[in-house]
């Protein structure tokens, strides 16, 4: 709805824009300076991470392994936020340059799955992870990737964090400087 709008103030208005989807944001600034910690904490791979840290008596929990999926978890695009931050740029510039009103997807394309996420985390952080399965999120569909095709074409953007282990290993450098 809020594209439609955009669109419609463009028509009107003459204001351009350009709407970028985040699929999952994930990772920490590679120097170490900022990374993701909310309370309550939704996403998996910080949850991952604090796991680690926090060798809680309660295990991560991992919603369903019974989706058509190749282990059985859901499978989510993963997208590293100095990525992110570089596609608001070449937003910016497409824009400056005469760019018109636009969505773009912005993902890796390849998608990962909740077991994936912790098999990466435990070669990253040489810990175990423990973890329970339990019942199923009502409305997790099995699978969400991205497509970043046409923002590769029309921006010039591509991801440069493509593995799940590089962007695991920029949010635990940042966890661990929080949490130890």
């Amino acid at each position: 709805m809020v594209e439609t709008m955009l669109a419609d103030y463009d028509a009107a208005f003459g204001l351009r824009s350009v709407a970028l989807r985040y699929f999952n944001a994930a990772g920490a600034d590679p120097e170490g300076g900022i990374g993701e910690d909310h309370d309550p904490e939704t996403h998996l791979i910080p949850n991952v991470l604090k796991s680690v840290l926090r060798q809680s008596e309660h295990p991560l929990k991992v919603f369903g392994d019974d989706y058509e999926t190749p282990d059985g978890t859901c499978v989510r695009d993963y997208i590293h936020v100095a990525d992110l931050g570089d596609a608001h740029l070449k937003a910016l510039d497409y824009l400056l340059q005469g760019g018109k009103t636009d969505a773009f997807n912005l993902g890796n394309g390849k998608g990962f799955s909740v077991l994936d996420v912790i098999n990466a985390a435990r070669k990253v952080t040489g810990r175990e992870i423990n973890y329970s399965v339990v019942a199923r999120r009502a409305g997790d569909p099995a699978v969400l990737v991205a497509s970043a095709a046409k923002a590769r074409t029309t921006l010039g953007w591509t991801p440069k964090y493509t593995d799940l282990g590089e962007i695991i290993e920029t949010a635990w450098r940042w966890h661990q400087s929080r949490h130890s």
